[in-house]
C-alpha cells in the first residue's frame, strides 16, 4: 500500500516520516518527508519550498545535538543527520537554507550570521507545507470556513491556516487532511468556496508588515446559511470604545476606566503594570492589569493577550487559580480586571524566611500538615486543572504562586501558557523563566504538560532548600550566563540535601528527572494518579483539599483589607498614574487587532446589575 507524504511524494505505508524545519529569509517551512529521501530529492523539495530557482546551488546546514552547524553536502551526510535525529528523537531535523554555497570549505556562506543558530535568538514565521499547500497560522476577526470539513473557524488566537499562495483557509487540525494540490492564486474562485457577502473572511496577516490582501477563500457549502438573527444580535452586543468609556454588554451596564478608583501599583513586568483599583458602584477590590497597546504589536504579542484572556475566563471556576472579573480598553491600553489576591507571592515570603520547614506541625484533628506538603498540592490541583483544560501553564515559579488571606494559593500569570493541547499532543515554543527552563525544552523537543511538573519539581526544591538546585556560585563570568545555566540544567546531577527526608527526596527525585517520559505525573492516563499516590503527598486528603476543607499551616498577616505589607514597597510607593497617551502613537495602532477584547464575567453579570 502506498501514501502520500505531506510534500506529494508517493511512499510505502510503511516507511518512517521525518519532520524537516528549514529556516530560510526569516522563515521556517515545516514538512514531512520520507527517510529514505536521497540528498538530491532533499535539494528538489528545499529549492520548492522555499522558491529557490531550480539551477541556483543551496547550502544545507542542520543542527547537530551541540547546536553546532553541519554542512550536508551528500547522501552519506544526509544518512549521518537521519540517522542522529532517529537516535535522539529529536521533534525534526532542523535545517539552514543558504541561496549561496561558501568560497571555501569550512568557510561561512555569504550573509551566513551565526547568531541564527542560537535558539530563541530571532523568531521565525512557521509556513507547513502540505500538498503544495504553504499554511501559515492566522487570527480570523469575522467568518471563515475550513476548506476540508467545511466548519466554522473560530476562537481565540491563531484558530486556523491560510495558504500564502492560494489564499485557502482551514482549521489547524484538518491542514494535513487537504487532498487538492495547491493551485497557487486560484483564479476565479471556485464556485463553492465563494463566500456570500455578509461572511467575508478578514484575518490579521502574521506578522504585521506582510502586505498581502487580507482576504482568504473560505471554504463555504452551499446549505451553510447565514443567521441573520444571530448577526443583528451580535451587533446589538458590539463593544463601545470611547475615550475612558469601556465596554458596553447590555442597557445599562458598562464597564470602563473610569469606574474604578486607582489605590496602589502591585507590580509591575516588561509588558504590564498591575494596579490595586476599586469598582467604584459596589466598592469591590480588584487586581487591574494594564498593557499598552504599543507594547502588543507583532503577532506573538497579540497572541499573548489573547491567550492570558482566554485563560483567565477559564481559571474563574477554579478556587486555586486567580480569574477575571472583566476586560476593556481604551485607544492606548487593554484593561484586565482580575481577582486581587492579597496574600503576597511565594517569592516574598522566601524571601522573608529563606525557606519553608518540611514538617511544620500543626494539632488538629486531621494529620499533621506541611507548609511545603499542602503548598505542593493546591499547585498540583491548580496544574492538573489546567492540562485537563488543554493548557500548558509553562510558567511555574515562586514569583506567580500567591496566597489568599486564608493561605490558599492561587496561579497567576497566564501570559506564557499553550491552549489546545490533548493527551499526547506536543508544542515545540522555546519559552519560560529560565532557571525553570524543562531540560526537553532546551533539548529543542517537541514537548508537552511535562514541563510543568519540571517546574513544580523546581519550586519545591527551592521551598525545601532555600535555593535554586542550579545555583551557579563562581568568580567567572564565563559561568555566570543563561547559556551556562542551561548546560547545568541538561547535563548536571541535581544533589539533594541530606537535611531532607526520604520521601521529600523521592519526590523531587521524580518531578526532576531529566527524561520526561520517566518524569512523575507524566504518564498520559495515569499521571495525576501517580503524584497523589506518591509516599510524599500520601497524608493528603486530595478531595478535602481541592474543597479548600483543610486548614492552612500558614495564614498571612493581612492589616487590613488590602493586605498592601505583602507586597514589595518597590511597587507600593510608585505613583499610581498612567502617562498621558501621545496622540502620535494612537495614530500608529491598529485598532482592528483588539476587536472583541472586550468582556465581562458571566457569572458576575447578575451581582454586578443588582447592586
Amino acid at each position: 500500500m502506498h501514501t502520500l507524504a505531506s510534500n506529494g511524494f508517493i511512499m510505502d505505508s510503511g516507511s518512517e516520516l521525518v519532520k524537516i524545519k528549514a529556516h530560510y529569509s526569516g522563515d521556517m517551512l515545516i514538512t514531512d518527508l520520507a527517510a529514505t529521501v536521497t540528498f538530491v530529492e532533499l535539494c528538489e523539495e528545499v529549492k520548492t519550498m522555499c522558491s529557490v530557482a531550480r539551477q541556483q546551488p543551496i547550502t544545507l546546514k542542520w543542527i547537530d545535538d551541540e547546536g553546532d552547524p553541519c554542512t550536508i553536502s551528500s547522501q552519506m551526510e544526509l544518512e549521518e543527520a537521519f540517522r542522529i535525529h532517529s537516535r535522539t528523537k529529536w521533534s525534526g531535523l532542523l535545517l539552514h537554507v543558504f541561496p549561496s554555497i561558501p568560497e571555501q570549505p569550512g568557510m561561512p556562506c555569504p550573509g551566513e550570521d551565526k547568531s541564527i543558530y542560537r535558539r530563541g535568538a530571532r523568531r521565525w514565521r512557521k509556513l507547513y507545507r502540505v500538498n503544495g499547500h504553504l499554511f501559515q497560522a492566522k487570527r480570523f476577526n469575522r467568518k471563515a470556513y475550513c476548506g476540508h470539513c467545511s466548519e466554522r473557524i473560530w476562537g481565540l488566537g491563531r484558530q486556523g491556516y491560510k495558504c500564502i499562495n492560494c489564499k485557502l483557509l482551514v482549521h489547524k487540525r484538518c491542514h494535513r487532511l487537504i487532498p487538492q494540490t495547491c493551485q497557487r492564486l486560484m483564479d476565479p474562485v471556485m464556485p463553492s468556496q465563494e463566500p456570500p457577502s455578509d461572511a467575508k473572511s478578514e484575518e490579521v496577516d502574521l506578522p504585521p508588515d506582510d502586505t498581502e490582501d487580507t482576504d482568504g477563500i473560505p471554504f463555504l457549502p452551499h446549505n451553510c446559511a447565514v443567521d441573520k438573527t444571530e448577526d443583528a444580535d451580535t451587533e446589538d452586543m458590539k463593544a463601545v470604545v470611547d475615550g475612558i468609556g469601556g465596554i458596553k454588554l447590555s442597557q445599562g451596564l458598562a464597564l470602563g476606566l473610569g469606574d474604578f478608583d486607582l489605590i496602589r501599583v502591585i507590580g509591575r513586568g516588561s509588558y504590564a503594570k498591575v494596579l490595586l483599583v476599586r469598582l467604584k458602584k459596589n466598592e469591590q477590590v480588584y487586581a487591574m492589569k494594564v498593557v499598552k497597546k504599543e507594547l502588543v504589536h507583532d503577532d506573538e504579542d497579540i497572541d499573548w493577550v489573547q491567550t492570558e484572556k482566554h485563560v483567565f475566563e477559564q481559571a474563574s471556576t477554579n478556587p486555586f487559580l486567580v480569574g477575571l472579573h472583566s476586560c476593556f480598553q481604551t485607544e492606548s491600553r487593554l484593561f484586565l480586571v482580575i481577582e486581587y489576591v492579597n496574600g503576597g507571592d511565594l517569592m516574598f515570603h522566601m524571601q522573608r524566611q529563606r525557606k519553608l520547614p518540611e514538617e511544620h506541625a500543626r494539632n488538629t484533628l486531621q494529620d499533621q500538615r506541611t507548609t511545603l506538603k499542602f503548598y505542593a498540592a493546591e499547585i498540583c490541583i491548580a496544574l492538573n486543572f489546567l492540562h485537563e483544560k488543554g493548557i500548558i501553564y509553562r510558567d511555574l515559579k515562586l514569583d506567580n504562586v500567591l496566597l489568599d488571606h486564608e493561605g490558599h494559593i492561587k496561579l497567576t500569570d497566564y501570559g506564557m501558557c499553550k491552549e489546545g493541547i490533548r493527551p499526547g499532543d506536543t508544542t515545540s515554543t522555546f519559552c519560560g523563566t529560565p532557571n525553570y527552563i524543562a531540560p526537553e525544552i532546551l533539548r529543542g523537543e517537541d514537548y508537552g504538560f511535562s514541563v510543568d511538573w519540571w517546574a513544580l519539581g523546581v519550586l519545591m526544591f527551592e521551598m525545601m532548600a532555600g535555593r535554586s538546585p542550579f545555583d551557579i556560585i563562581t568568580d567567572n563570568p564565563d559561568m555566570n550566563t543563561e547559556e551556562y545555566l542551561f548546560q547545568v540544567i541538561l547535563e548536571k546531577p541535581i544533589r539533594i540535601p541530606r537535611s531532607l527526608s526520604v520521601k521529600a527526596a523521592s519526590v523531587l527525585k521524580g518531578f526532576l528527572n531529566k527524561d520526561p517520559k520517566e518524569r512523575l505525573g507524566c504518564q498520559v492516563q495515569a499521571g495525576f494518579t501517580d503524584i497523589k499516590s506518591h509516599t510524599f503527598f500520601r497524608s493528603i486528603d486530595w478531595d478535602q483539599l481541592e474543597k479548600k476543607e483543610m486548614t492552612p499551616p500558614f495564614k498571612p498577616q493581612i492589616s487590613d483589607e488590602y493586605g498592601l505589607e505583602n507586597f514589595d514597597t518597590q511597587f507600593t510607593n510608585e505613583p499610581v498614574q498612567l502617562t498621558p497617551d501621545d496622540e502620535d502613537v494612537i495614530k500608529r495602532i491598529d485598532q482592528s487587532e483588539f476587536e472583541g477584547f472586550e468582556y465581562i464575567n458571566p457569572l458576575l453579570l447578575s451581582t454586578e446589575e443588582s447592586v
